[in-house]
């Protein structure tokens, strides 16, 4: 079914129909923006007859529900969560919709818009759908009608969220959401939703270690393979809130919207607003591996900036030498790098300014002349001659205040007057809302990587906000700074692509303290954690890989016994967990062993054989991770159904008996494969009935990459 938006004028019923699914709403005859229906196929006339969301007999003490309109607004009688709260100069804080006519600038773009009868307010609602997946996008712009020379006051939206999103009611709900920490983000956590107002949200200034901004909703039911799913996701990159309201007759609704619960958006005569934009999007069976991979699908074609690139594999030298760059180990690191056939080689923090450790140097972004005489374009020039691309570590964002750029412009980071500086990692915030300090940014960033040939940026941010004030802000609008710190960050990332259309940006925040769609639409892959065990990492890629494909997902293979969890692992092992995304090297390599780092050589070379599959095909999670003793196993599929490769991990056998055989998945039943192991040759039936034995050996931290190739 191809994407397209349709109306019915005599019931003011517009239909956004997508590839699979339907979404309907309509604008009562109050000039309401009513929600109808998000679900399966509907044709017009359906969409036209069906009852409006939250229909029915309610008390008058109860109000109209929250899961009736497409943005819940506060006012009349309405009791549930507002996603869009205003407050007038004269002290009035209801909002009244009248409807003002619809736009449509393109076949699959809506904007309904609406106006204030009274002030001078204008909100537009923005739909858009796509012809090759089931995502819609919501958004909403608020604009002060009023002009400076009539001396209009100003408005002030105490929340502005991006959608209001109305679940059909079922008998029960469940939410899936990602809860975290620094080294053990995206958690996934499957809960029954309360009755009432549950909250997610972010108030650190990113999307955050302790959460993610996304929902996954369904009755209760649904499994890795099976039921209808719900899910939503924010495109903002700083604080953000998610409220959803579960009434006590099994309406549903979520709020979503940029701004944790303490931030305002003030509107000055001629201004807009324009939330960031929420993407949904449903799936009628298949569970939670269909709505993952429908994610995946998405975001590749609409939000990564070179989503058909192959992501090389990587060393990173921070585990190695810390702070203690120079050129000379830098060069035997390369050296030995390049011996195992990584393609890009990234150097870590410590190589500008006075950084020796971490209490000094961030702002300032020359190279440390103790370690590099004559600059980084000798190491750079070595990198390149030994076949691989050249990155390096920054963290454009950040000062120490014992550093040349502190001294000079104190003013430039994020600070109330009257107030302590609190410092994490020994570092404060800049303000990336001011102007002067994003073109200080783009500047010194442009020139780096244009005066040595730079490849690839690690692009970091290493701490939260704190004392999150703007005191000369010239509009005296200090919030603002929750929302253009972001955009300033966007922008100067926006601009450094341009300008350099070969960089390659890897997002970093503290691992994965700042992912999601806006993230991906500037990035190439994500650092989702500081946690390079093995065996934590399958917890947290099986988390991550719930909505962000595997193509963005970096992972390294590192030393032992591991810096965070103390735990030692076989280096096969750990190669396979991280050979399941971007592959990844971060162990100190002069100390690895001959053995160690031939058959190091010989995994990335393996992976090398698979990783078209592992970054670019469909992904299947066959075995989720759990204890120790339990099986873990994904699998990933062409779209052609050629080739799958299959690992799996197994800790700690149970009693030393080995797993059941793997039943696989998205197979063709009448297909043959074989074995690129041992040759055998398996019907496409008997892997999905049957399964693949493993062959695993009866060890402890026992792992295994299987690739089938059709005949």
């Amino acid at each position: 079914m191809p994407a397209a938006l349709s109306h019915d004028a005599p019931t003011g019923t517009w239909l956004l129909t997508t590839r699979s699914t339907s979404y309907a709403l309509r604008v009562d005859g109050q000039g309401v923006p009513r929600h109808v229906h998000w679900g399966g196929p509907l044709t017009l006339a359906d969409a036209a007859s069906l009852p409006l969301a939250g229909a029915g007999p309610r008390s008058s003490f109860d109000g109209r529900t929250a899961a009736s309109e497409e943005l819940s607004v506060d006012g009349a009688d309405r009791y549930g969560p507002p996603a869009l709260r205003v407050r007038f100069a004269d002290g009035t804080r209801a909002l009244t919709w009248q409807a003002d006519g619809h736009e449509q600038p393109d076949p699959r773009t809506l904007l309904l818009r609406f106006r204030d009868p009274h002030y001078p307010l204008r909100t537009t609602l923005g739909y858009r759908v796509h012809p090759d997946t089931d995502v819609i996008e919501r958004w909403t712009e608020l604009t002060h009608t009023g002009g400076a020379d009539d001396r209009a006051d100003d408005i002030l939206a105490l929340r502005a969220d991006s959608a209001t999103l109305s679940l059909p009611a079922r008998d029960d709900y469940r939410l899936s959401h990602a809860v975290g920490q620094w080294a053990a983000e995206t958690q996934l956590r499957r809960t029954p939703l309360p009755y009432g107002e549950t909250v997610l949200t972010s108030r650190t200034g990113t999307t955050s270690h302790l959460a993610q901004p996304w929902a996954i909703l369904d009755a209760g039911d649904a499994t890795e393979e099976h039921g209808q799913v719900w899910s939503a996701a924010l495109a903002w990159s700083g604080s953000w809130q998610i409220t959803l309201l579960r009434t006590p007759d099994n309406q549903l609704a979520l709020n979503l919207g940029a701004g944790h619960d303490a931030v305002t958006v003030t509107l000055r005569p001629g201004e807009t607003h324009t939330t960031p934009p929420v993407l949904a999007l449903h799936v009628a069976e298949g569970g939670f591996g269909a709505l993952s991979r429908a994610w995946h699908a998405h975001l590749r074609a609409h939000v990564l900036p070179h989503p058909r690139e192959t992501r090389p594999v990587l060393y990173n030298s921070w585990e190695a030498t810390g702070f203690g760059v120079t050129l000379d180990n830098q060069k035997r690191l390369a050296s030995l790098a390049a011996s195992l056939g990584v393609e890009l080689f990234v150097m870590d923090d410590g190589w500008f300014g006075a950084r020796r450790d971490d209490h000094a140097g961030l702002g300032d972004w020359t190279p440390y002349p103790g370690a590099f005489p004559d600059g980084l374009r000798p190491l750079a020039d070595e990198v390149h001659r030994l076949g691989m691309a050249f990155g390096l570590w920054v963290e454009p964002e950040m000062v120490n205040p014992d550093s040349d750029l502190h001294r000079a412009h104190p003013d430039w980071v994020l600070h109330f007057p009257h107030r302590h500086r609190t410092e994490l990692r020994h570092q404060l915030v800049l303000n990336f809302a001011r102007p002067e300090v994003t073109a200080w940014a783009f500047d010194w960033l442009t020139r780096l990587v244009a005066d040595n040939d730079v490849d690839y940026l690690k692009w970091d941010m290493n701490r939260p906000f704190s004392e999150a004030g703007w005191p000369d802000e010239p509009s005296g609008r200090g919030d603002r700074l929750w929302f253009d710190h972001v955009r300033g960050y966007h922008a100067v990332v926006d601009r450094l692509r341009a300008a350099h259309p070969r960089l390659r940006i890897e997002a970093c925040s503290g691992g994965g303290g700042r992912v999601d769609p806006a993230v991906l639409a500037r990035t190439d892959q994500v650092w989702i954690s500081d946690n390079t065990d093995a065996a934590d990492r399958l917890v947290i890629q099986h988390g991550y890989t719930q909505l962000y494909p595997v193509r963005t997902m970096a992972a390294w293979v590192t030393d032992v016994p591991n810096q965070q969890t103390g735990r030692s692992i076989p280096l096969r092992f750990r190669f396979h967990s991280a050979m399941s995304g971007v592959l990844g090297v971060g162990g100190d390599l002069t100390r690895w062993r001959p053995e160690e780092l031939k058959e190091a050589e010989q995994l990335v070379a393996e992976y090398k054989t698979v990783r078209h599959l592992v970054q670019h095909g469909e992904l299947f999670r066959l075995r989720p991770p759990g204890d120790l003793q339990r099986l873990t196993a994904v699998q990933y599929l062409a779209a052609d159904a050629a080739e799958t490769a299959v690992f799996a991990w197994l800790p700690q056998p149970r009693f030393g008996l080995p797993p059941a055989p793997l039943r696989l998945a998205g197979l063709p039943r009448d297909a043959r494969y074989r074995d690129q192991r041992n040759g055998r040759v398996h019907s496409g039936a008997a892997l999905l009935e049957r399964g693949l034995d493993l062959d695993l050996p009866h060890t402890d931290w026992a792992s295994a990459l299987v690739h089938l190739v059709r005949l």
